[in-house]
């Protein structure tokens, strides 16, 4: 790993780094800039971000998907079953799996209505 420097970017590692990672927007493109110029990851991931071409990483749950919160659910809810504000406010409140699985068993049941 390289040595890192409390040094501003030149305008010149700007360019390179911003379009480099513009073209290829990854992990990897960040690790090789930060040992190039000396800097630490964050460093670079700051600078990319300062630049506004930063794409954060999107976040996943264990089971490797994108996780859904409750007030999503009850929002759904609400439109699918004509819900007043109070009442998919309640929801939140319930076992998010089961709002998950209640959820998913009536979808897959108006699949099965319209396929008839």
């Amino acid at each position: 790993m390289a040595t890192t420097t409390k040094t501003a970017y030149t305008v010149e590692q700007t360019v390179e780094l911003v379009s480099a990672y513009t073209a290829n927007p990854t992990q990897a493109t960040v690790e090789l800039f930060a040992e190039k110029f000396g800097k630490t990851l964050k460093s670079c991931i700051a600078k990319l971000s300062r630049e506004g071409v930063y794409i954060k990483k999107a976040y996943v749950s264990k089971a490797g998907s994108v996780p859904v919160k409750k007030g999503d659910l009850a929002t759904e809810f609400q439109e699918l079953f004509k819900l007043n504000e109070s009442e998919a406010d309640s929801l939140t409140k319930a076992n998010k799996a089961a709002l998950t699985k209640i959820l998913n068993a009536y979808k897959e049941a108006l699949k099965t209505l319209m396929a008839e």
